[in-house]
């Protein structure tokens, strides 16, 4: 059993983040140093010594999609001029701008998303879940289960990457820093859809993008 004071001894002894030292705990079954180690190859205890750095430098990269129909702008940040100039970072928030165009998200991180939306959100997956017929005892648990769910579809850094679903953007990120050896951010970003609540013919403008996507693999 993955206890709360095992998740706090690891995220201590590496930095990395709760839910991330949560995931590798499960997947040594409870075995620290081998936790440490999966935090490791997948470069989330170096992302994490490398967050508190200053990230000043970086692109704001544009995506258009379908000949004007879909705008995305995004703005990344790294430590220096010369790693913003890279391919691979400049790659990097190509990836990015082109995962919002297609998966619509509408904050970076959970901890953007304004706690009166999130309350909200919770009042109606409760009141689903009693239409339901649940028995009010597992309602509660349901509920979490489904913010959950909330979370990952509308914060960016919670889903999952379009090229590779196996791997979420914030582990996609943490990759990223790993590897460059600065720390990125990604700050903020806007999307567009032409006619946006509007009426209009339904298109699938997302699904689109997804398609180009994995078609320029």
């Amino acid at each position: 059993m993955i206890t709360s004071q095992m998740v706090k001894e690891l995220r201590e002894r590496t930095g990395a983040g709760m839910m991330d030292c949560k995931r590798a705990l499960e997947e040594a079954q409870g075995d620290m140093e081998k936790a440490i180690e999966i935090l490791r190859q997948k470069g989330l205890a170096a992302a994490a010594k490398k967050a508190g750095r200053i990230a000043s430098e970086g692109v704001v990269e544009a995506y258009i999609h379908g000949g004007g129909r879909i705008g995305v702008l995004v703005e990344i940040n790294c430590e220096t001029d010369f790693v913003a100039k890279t391919d691979e970072f400049k790659a990097f928030a190509r990836d990015i701008a082109m995962q919002i165009a297609a998966s619509k998200p509408e904050y970076v991180k959970r901890e953007d998303v304004p706690q009166d939306v999130v309350e909200k959100e919770r009042e109606i997956l409760k009141a689903q879940a009693l239409n339901e017929g649940k028995p009010a005892n597992v309602v509660e648990k349901m509920v979490e289960g489904r913010i959950e769910k909330f979370f990952k579809e509308v914060c960016l850094l919670e889903q999952p990457f379009i090229k590779n679903p196996d791997v979420t953007i914030k582990e996609l990120l943490n990759e990223k820093i790993a590897k460059i050896g600065e720390n990125i951010n990604i700050r903020r970003f806007v999307r567009f859809e032409l006619g946006e609540g509007l009426a209009k013919k339904e298109e699938d403008f997302a699904a689109e993008v997804a398609a180009a996507m994995n078609i320029n693999k």
